[in-house]
């Protein structure tokens, strides 16, 4: 993947902050490479840099316009196709991390045909991928688990990452998500992989490595999710993972789209996920908590925070706020 930059990052008329994560994401971990942000008409999103045309973002400098949203089922809404057309005819290339493939929408294929632009589907894996085995390897790894969708897992796992490289140990980010590729640079998105295959993605991802070097991964979904389980299942099977970080958003009333389904209780998605973790590597533990306080006053955070590190024994952290040192400490 070649996708250049500086990116101009396409919000649509997404109705929620949280539609927005992936280009949120790569505003948060890469800020140099975003130009802009393009709003249709109606969006609630804001990534806090500046609004431009496609017009003004090419004279800018902008290479590649981002589809940086998430939505349920992956689909490109038909009234988004005049703006993606409009940017491969000013000259920039498009990329996505949808479900649906950007050259699988005629208008956009010819779009970029004509102008010999380039169309990237992050999502879309373009290699040939095993099933996974269960065979140990050398190296260390650590997998982000949640008790929920979007509640931080990238997030955590790339402040881990930080942290390490800052203390000189060797450490790499292992993508597994649109919004983890464009910010890695590489990497495969698992819910697009074939069910049979998903752990096998995995292992490859995290190949054996010296001793002492760690594979940061980053999870997916939830097991407790019925929407991706299944996902959150196999990537516990591939990574096996040394040490495992439970992450949670507080102030969930149920699962993320699922106004039916409550959210586990801490120990019981704990006790879930070691369980799973443990059929490809029996010593694989729970090293720290990462809790998105976000939705909490700074009282009720710190107050927080102390309750569940003291109830499940682990450095609790907000990794966005208080950095993950404490969960790094607890590797050594």
């Amino acid at each position: 993947m070649e996708m250049r930059n500086p990116y101009l990052m396409f919000l649509g008329d997404v109705e929620d902050q949280l539609a927005a994560k992936t280009a949120k994401g790569i505003v948060d971990w890469r800020p140099e490479w975003c130009l802009g942000q393009l709003k249709l008409a109606g969006c609630v999103a804001d990534l806090g840099i500046k609004d431009m045309t496609i017009a003004e973002a090419v004279a800018g400098g902008a290479k590649t316009m981002v589809v940086g949203i998430v939505n349920s089922g992956g689909f490109l809404p038909e009234h988004w196709i005049s703006a993606i057309v409009e940017a491969l005819d000013a000259g920039m290339d498009v990329a996505s991390g949808l479900h649906i493939r950007l050259g699988d929408m005629p208008e956009i294929k010819e779009a970029a045909a004509r102008n010999g632009r380039a169309l990237f589907d992050v999502r879309h894996p373009t290699r040939n991928i095993p099933t996974g085995k269960g065979t140990p390897r050398q190296g260390k790894r650590l997998l982000a688990v949640g008790t929920d969708c979007s509640v931080g897992k990238m997030y955590t796992a790339l402040a881990i990452e930080k942290e390490m490289h800052k203390r000189g140990m060797k450490a790499d980010f292992r993508a597994t998500g649109q919004t983890g590729i464009f910010i890695a640079g590489s990497g495969i998105s698992i819910d697009a992989v074939v069910a049979d295959f998903i752990s096998g993605a995995v292992e490859e991802l995290s190949p054996p490595n010296d001793a002492d070097h760690w594979d940061i991964i980053e999870g997916q979904g939830s097991l407790f999710h019925p929407s991706f389980a299944g996902v959150s299942l196999g990537l516990l099977h591939g990574a096996q993972a040394d040490a495992l970080i439970l992450c949670h958003e507080p102030t969930r009333t149920h699962m993320r789209g699922l106004p039916h389904q409550p959210l586990p209780d801490l120990k019981t998605c704990m006790e879930l996920n070691l369980t799973c973790a443990q059929l490809t590597n029996k010593n694989a533990e729970f090293v720290g908590v990462a809790i998105n306080t976000s939705g909490l006053k700074e009282g009720e955070r710190q107050e927080y925070l102390a309750k569940v590190e003291k109830e499940l024994g682990l450095p609790t952290v907000d990794p966005f706020k208080d950095g993950t040192a404490p969960i790094v400490d607890n590797l050594q």
